[in-house]
């Protein structure tokens, strides 16, 4: 049976909007919404880096991401009355974290860091691409109020980074999934990219039936359109700003 969607194109984001500025203390911050996806992000400026990079003159930038209590249908449980972050929460972190620094010049940064957060208040699939997108966002914002105030001469940042899921559902290749089509996609591939022009991450897997090479090359070229139009949003963001 052929999925067809019955709101938007197979080839058409979610409405998104990027709201800035949303939480007044942060040096960046952004609320995201991704159709019914939303999330907000900050970036937090800190003059001291992690202890391997102590004295070395090179900055950082690290991220953490969690999911509130009532994001989803049912509530979830507060990770820290657990005691312990799941392996999912770590490894979305991790992907922030490596996606964020694949567009800073550490050096030009200088020796301090910038932490990135990212809580998800509602989730509808594509929790993880929506959080790079806005958190891109929010670390040029905080990056903006260092070179505003004359802290860096130079702009760290080399480029911007954006991020989208594409799958094929029913065989046919769609664009940013909902819950609904990720939870029963044939598969599923989340695309980090730098200026919408170079890979950072590819994660991709075999939900329900295994794809082809020529489906995977189909399913990168939809995720790099789809990533050249949050580009030119997040650009829009910032001339409006």
């Amino acid at each position: 049976m052929t999925y067809v969607r019955s709101e938007r194109a197979a080839n058409e984001l979610r409405p998104i909007t990027i709201t800035p500025g949303f939480l007044p203390h942060a040096d960046g911050s952004v609320l995201i919404a991704c159709g019914n996806t939303k999330i907000i992000c900050t970036a937090t400026i800190d003059d001291n880096v992690p202890p391997f990079l102590r004295g070395k003159g090179e900055g950082w930038v690290t991220a953490e991401y969690g999911m509130l209590p009532a994001s989803t249908a049912s509530r979830m449980r507060r990770e820290a009355s657990a005691g312990k972050q799941s392996g999912r929460t770590q490894e979305i972190q991790r992907l922030i974290g490596r996606s964020l620094r694949a567009c800073v010049d550490m050096a030009k940064l200088g020796e301090r860091q910038i932490l990135i957060d990212c809580d998800v208040i509602q989730a509808d699939g594509g929790t993880r691409t929506a959080s790079i997108t806005g958190a891109f966002v929010a670390l040029k914002m905080a990056v903006n109020t260092l070179l505003d105030k004359g802290v860096l001469s130079e702009n760290p940042l080399i480029g911007s980074v954006a991020a989208v899921s594409v799958g094929m559902v029913g065989g046919i290749p769609l664009l940013d999934l909902d819950y609904p089509e990720d939870s029963g996609c044939d598969s599923d591939i989340n695309i980090v990219m730098l200026d919408a022009e170079k890979i950072i991450e590819i994660q991709g897997t075999a939900e329900g039936t295994a794809f082809s090479l020529e489906e995977l090359q189909i399913l990168i070229a939809l995720g790099r359109q789809g990533i050249a139009r949050l580009k030119i949003f997040q650009e829009q963001v910032f001339q409006a700003a």
